[in-house]
Formats: structure tokens, C-alpha cells, sequence
């Protein structure tokens, strides 16, 4: 997933399907339910999915389960109004808001998201347990790339469904989509992100002007709400995000054989980095620039 590196670049997934649970859960009625899956670039058909989710009673215990106690998240909290994000940047179209997350159930729902997608498709025995241990440690991941270093920021950005007076929704509900967007700064002598380069020991990292780009991560969509042009305006609202920086280009990876996303951040503009080709051929992914 997304680790703040300015050496080694990430990833963006876009599994086959989307995500699914992460425990050891029942399809019984429970206490709390979420109904979310994940973006895929796969374009399949709209279908509405809800998956009913008991938190069994007794699960693995690790630091991060014990982390993830103390962030005291409420589950059945319900989505924040939109009074309260009067100053907060926003794109509304449809019925659907692209902003920044505030609190820590939609980090947490963002997390989940990026695990089902993660894990989507894979037949294995012990595959809720990994997605549930890789929700816990992408909602921790989240907060903490959130902290600036060095020149770097970091937002969690997810796309909600607009408020309804006549209908109370759980922001587990309410958040359909969400991607990572980081403003960084390129390495003394690099031309693009994670260039191949003979950096000096001690090399600067340049803050300012053309040296800072957008970098964009771990989108995806819930099922229930793809081909709704949920994608392409989560990116529209991250390169406005960039160009409101005074930043000229964003940058995302995707992989080699995922033909869908590669058409759809076409369409948003971006365009492959051919100098940075050769140097991820193991990897099986391009760099895709964008000019903001």
C-alpha cells in the first residue's frame, strides 16, 4: 500500500473486483452494518451489494487491534453535517460530495474500502483475518501520512453521498469512494518520481516551485455506487486540489495489464512518462503525469 517514500514509488491498485469483509464475519443481522466495496476500473455493470457485518466477540488480539480500541471509533456515527464543513474544500456533483475526511470513521471506512479491494476475488481460508488486519493497519497508515515531512502532505480524500433531511445515514453508509492525495518534493537531480539517480549522501529535498508534484493513490469505489462518475470526479477534484497548490503536475502508477484505469486517467488527462518506462519494467506498472 502507500508508504511515504521518496525513493521507492507506490502502486496504485485496481483489483480485478472490489473488496470484501475482513473478519471472521456472519451474514446474520447484526449490531452494525456497512455496505461498501471497492473501485476496479473493471467498468462492470452497476450492482447494489450490502454486506451485513458482525464483529465476532472474541478476534485475534494485536497492537493494532488494541490501536484501533483506542481510537474509539462509533460505528453507527452518523454522517457529519454539512454545516459543520462550511470552509472545508468541496466538489458536489449528482448526489454525491468529494472532500477531504475529518473524522476518524471515515478514515476508517476509507481503510475498509482499500481492503476489500485489496483482497476482492482471492480464495483463502484465512482471508477475512487478512483483510481485517490490513484495514487496521491502513487506518493507522492513513492518519499518520497525514503529519507533513520534509515538504510532504498527505489527505485522505473520499467521496460521500450528499446529506438528506429525511434520511439518517451512517457515515459507513455514506462514504462511496476515496484515494490518497500527496504533495511531495523530487530528490536533488530527479526529473520524476522515483527516478533512478546518483543522489549525493546528503542530497536536498527542494519544497518549493517546480520541484513539489500531486501524487495520487489507492483509488477505489464502492460497488453499489460505480458508473456514477464517482472515479473521474474524485481525480478532477484532486488535480483542482494541485493547481490550487500552484502545483503543475500530478503523477499516479498503475499497472502494467489494467487497461480500464489506464483509459480512464487518460481521459482525465494524465499521459505515460516514457523516460520512467525502462526503470519499472519489474514492477509491471507505468507513470502516468497529468499537467494540473
Amino acid at each position: 500500500m502507500l508508504t511515504i517514500s521518496l525513493h521507492k514509488p507506490e502502486f496504485l491498485s485496481f483489483s480485478h473486483y472490489g473488496f470484501r469483509n475482513f473478519h471472521k464475519f456472519s451474514r446474520t443481522p447484526s449490531s452494525w452494518t456497512m455496505a461498501m466495496n471497492s473501485y476496479s476500473g473493471s467498468f462492470e455493470t452497476r450492482k447494489k451489494e450490502e454486506l451485513s457485518i458482525q464483529v465476532p466477540a472474541t478476534s485475534i488480539y494485536s497492537s493494532d487491534t488494541q490501536r484501533l480500541a483506542d481510537a474509539d471509533l462509533r460505528f453507527d456515527r452518523l454522517q457529519v453535517p454539512e454545516k459543520e464543513l462550511m470552509h472545508e474544500r468541496k466538489v458536489e456533483f449528482g448526489q454525491f460530495v468529494a472532500r477531504e475526511a475529518v473524522i476518524d470513521e471515515e478514515y476508517w471506512t476509507a481503510a475498509w474500502l482499500r481492503a476489500e479491494s485489496h483482497w476482492e476475488g482471492i480464495n483463502d481460508r484465512y482471508v477475512d483475518n487478512h483483510k481485517r488486519k490490513f484495514a487496521e493497519q491502513e487506518f493507522h497508515a492513513i492518519k499518520r501520512r497525514r503529519t507533513s515531512l520534509h515538504g510532504q502532505k498527505c489527505r485522505c480524500i473520499i467521496m460521500v453521498r450528499k446529506e438528506d433531511k429525511h434520511v439518517k445515514r451512517t457515515v459507513l453508509k455514506g462514504v462511496v469512494g476515496t484515494l490518497d492525495l500527496s504533495v511531495r518534493c523530487l530528490l536533488h537531480e530527479e526529473t520524476f518520481p522515483g527516478e533512478r539517480v546518483k543522489a549525493p549522501l546528503f542530497c536536498s529535498i527542494q519544497g518549493i516551485g517546480p520541484n513539489r508534484y500531486g501524487y495520487v493513490a489507492n483509488l477505489c469505489v464502492a460497488k453499489s455506487a460505480r458508473r456514477q462518475g464517482i472515479a473521474t470526479n474524485m481525480l478532477h477534484f484532486a488535480i483542482e486540489s494541485v493547481k490550487s497548490n500552484g502545483i503543475e503536475h500530478a503523477y499516479v502508477h498503475v499497472h502494467r495489464n489494467n487497461t480500464p484505469a489506464q483509459k480512464l486517467y487518460e481521459k482525465m488527462g494524465f499521459e505515460i512518462v516514457e523516460a520512467a518506462s525502462s526503470q519499472l519494467v519489474e514492477e509491471q506498472t507505468y507513470l502516468l503525469c497529468c499537467k494540473a
